[in-house]
């Protein structure tokens, strides 16, 4: 009977972690669709914002984006690590942490620190690499003017010569199933005009072309990286509802298969009662 009491204690422990992880899932689900409604109402807002971008520089020289374009010898490189600060949730973290040990590796001999937006990153790429600082409070309160503040200090970062490059990675939202690590370089800024025909049509630009670039590339970069937060953000909520989706299933398939051992293990208790109180009897009339 101790052996029956053990897969009962085993089947009432995994029950209790398949409420949790049903729990855990139907939360994620429900952040999920405000995250991805956020992320789907701005992609064609930061998408129109680029090319408003390019179409107004396609006619300006390579040095229109003054400071913000400057191609430096890269010799010191920020990485932005954009991860969650919550875990059980896949692979999500790990797959950022990796890319950024990758990313890192090709900038072998140069100076590469990381600049962590997550808790779970920042921890793990500590032991490894330099980790200036974190924004781990940023999920906190999610919005355009908090994101605008961290954009403005890597900016400034970049623009006083602290750093060469600066590149973020973070898991692109496709579906809850799919995230995809992206790596985007955020400065210096590609040159612009290079890809994009100049524009035909006959404007009038007020103020001139070059101020209006220079007002939209400090927007474009604030409107990148809160993007990328936002990408990530429901790329977390989708790996982790699609985590305890799993995980809840493999629970259930282990209660079944702990119910039917201890089915089996008490049929056969009460079969060798019986054969017991069979032979007691016979013995008794012999």
């Amino acid at each position: 009977m101790a052996n029956l009491k053990e897969i009962r204690n085993r089947i009432s422990s995994v029950s209790s972690t398949m409420q949790i992880t049903s729990a855990m899932k139907m939360v994620s689900a429900a952040k999920l669709k405000k995250a991805q409604d956020a992320i789907t109402a701005m992609r064609p807002y930061a998408e129109k914002l680029t090319q408003l971008l390019q179409n107004v520089s396609a006619a300006l020289d390579s040095d229109a984006g003054g400071e913000f374009t400057a191609q430096r010898e890269v010799n010191k490189v920020l990485i932005v690590a954009i991860t969650s600060n919550r875990g059980l949730c896949g692979a999500f973290n790990t797959n950022v942490v990796k890319q950024v040990k990758v990313l890192a590796d090709t900038y072998a001999g140069k100076q590469v620190d990381v600049f962590a937006i997550g808790k779970k990153g920042g921890d793990v790429l500590r032991k490894t690499v330099t980790v200036l600082g974190h924004h781990n409070a940023i999920y906190d309160n999610l919005t355009f003017d908090n994101v605008a503040g961290i954009a403005d200090d890597l900016s400034e970062k970049f623009v006083s010569g602290e750093y060469d490059k600066i590149e973020i990675v973070y898991n692109q939202f496709k579906n809850a199933a799919t995230q995809i690590v992206q790596t985007e370089q955020f400065l210096p800024l590609a040159t612009i005009a290079s890809e994009v025909p100049a524009s035909t049509g006959d404007y009038i630009f007020e103020p001139s072309k070059e101020e209006i670039v220079l007002t939209l590339i400090p927007k474009s970069l604030k409107t990148q990286l809160y993007k990328a937060i936002r990408d990530s953000f429901a790329s977390e909520h989708g790996a982790r509802m699609t985590a305890m989706h799993k995980a809840t299933d493999n629970a259930t398939d282990l209660r079944n298969q702990l119910k039917l051992t201890y089915n089996k293990a008490r049929q056969a208790s009460i079969t060798n009662e019986i054969l017991e109180i069979v032979g007691g009897a016979e013995a008794l009339k012999g």
